[in-house]
């Protein structure tokens, strides 16, 4: 909305810097959330809407968690909302990239919200089954596709794939640009749904995840530096940069009330909707790969599940004392701050890591 205020008078010619509007955007959306967040608390607790867990699920998780139990969560909705009237507010609301990455926002925040609503409605721990669940995530994927092949702009930067450290993008015509673009999608969203465990560990991991994309979406808009780099251009993903400013604010809001210990969780309509977004933010500026490294701690956390998995019923034991590894590191007597603390350490790390791969080709 305030982007076309440069149109009307010279008086707002800051607003075509995306610098200033990816700010502004972080700006707007984390004092959205700081200032709706003790309302919002407040409803979900009015409403009974608190997290729900068993003992029989898993008893020593349980026991160290049992006091959070009724801590008010589908807190995604918050940030959804949140990033949704900053974008409206800052961005270019005529890209179609910036509603394409809010429509996975919202895709995946209303698969995760089903989800949490079984939980937390119906008292099912399990929630909405992994089949359906994992069912609607591959068909947003496979619509995310189609509607990149249908847009002449993206037709065929959807078929290429950019690898780090290589100058040349690689074509994998159309049927791979289907599968790949659906495994970073489903791998994204549920990778950071497996993150999110303990207080502050999801939402602090996914800011820095925000920030890095953010800088690759601005370099990947601008063709100067896209060509100095060697990076693809993609013409209009310097709004994709100030979607992720958006994003990044809401987030830190956000882990203002979600900080240990927790006044909210921000449930699956959180965490499938954050990684719904980063994934197709990676997508679109053709930097799917870097998300395996800036995305680190997401990458950890999903792999300890599929190690662990793997490992039990093929030999019968277990590599980790519990999975996602974050409550490994508990049962070995770590404090949830520690924990926390120090995967938000390896995330910044992971996040400058991808950013410095823009610069060796």
């Amino acid at each position: 909305m305030f982007y076309y205020l440069q149109y009307f008078s010279d008086s707002f010619w800051v607003l075509k810097y995306i610098t200033v509007r990816s700010v502004a955007g972080a700006g707007t959306a984390f004092i959205a959330v700081l200032l709706l967040g003790p309302w919002f608390i407040s409803f979900l607790k009015r409403q009974s809407i608190g997290d729900y867990g068993r003992r029989e699920d898993a008893p020593p998780l349980y026991d160290l968690h049992a006091q959070k139990e009724g801590t008010p969560t589908m807190g995604g909705l918050l940030i959804i909302a949140a990033v949704t009237l900053s974008c409206l507010m800052w961005t270019d609301v005529g890209s179609a990239k910036v509603w394409m990455v809010l429509g996975s926002m919202w895709f995946m925040g209303l698969i995760g919200m089903l989800d949490d609503y079984k939980k937390v409605l119906g008292r099912d721990s399990k929630g909405l089954h992994s089949r359906g669940k994992l069912l609607l995530q591959v068909l947003w994927g496979i619509a995310l596709v189609l509607a990149l092949l249908a847009n002449q702009d993206t037709a065929q930067k959807v078929q290429e794939l950019t690898v780090p450290f290589f100058k040349y993008p690689v074509p994998m015509g159309v049927t791979f640009a289907f599968l790949f673009t659906t495994l970073v999608i489903v791998g994204a969203s549920n990778a950071v749904n497996l993150t999110d465990g303990l207080d502050g560990l999801a939402i602090g991991c996914s800011s820095s995840v925000a920030i890095s994309y953010l800088v690759m979406a601005y370099v990947a808009g601008h063709v100067a530096f896209a060509g100095y780099l060697l990076v693809p251009y993609i013409r209009g993903a310097g709004e994709l940069a100030v979607f992720c400013g958006c994003l990044t604010g809401a987030c830190l809001g956000f882990l203002w009330y979600n900080c240990h210990p927790a006044r909210i969780f921000m449930g699956d309509t959180g965490s499938l909707a954050l990684g719904g977004a980063l994934a197709t933010v990676a997508i679109l500026i053709k930097q799917e790969i870097v998300l395996l490294i800036v995305g680190g701690v997401f990458v950890i956390e999903a792999l300890s599940v599929i190690l662990q998995i793997l490992s039990f019923k093929l030999r019968g034991k277990r590599i980790f004392a519990m999975a996602p590894i974050h409550h490994h590191f508990q049962m070995k007597k770590w404090s949830e701050t520690q924990v926390v603390v120090r995967f938000w350490i390896l995330s910044i790390i992971f996040a400058l890591l991808g950013i410095l791969t823009l610069k060796i080709r």
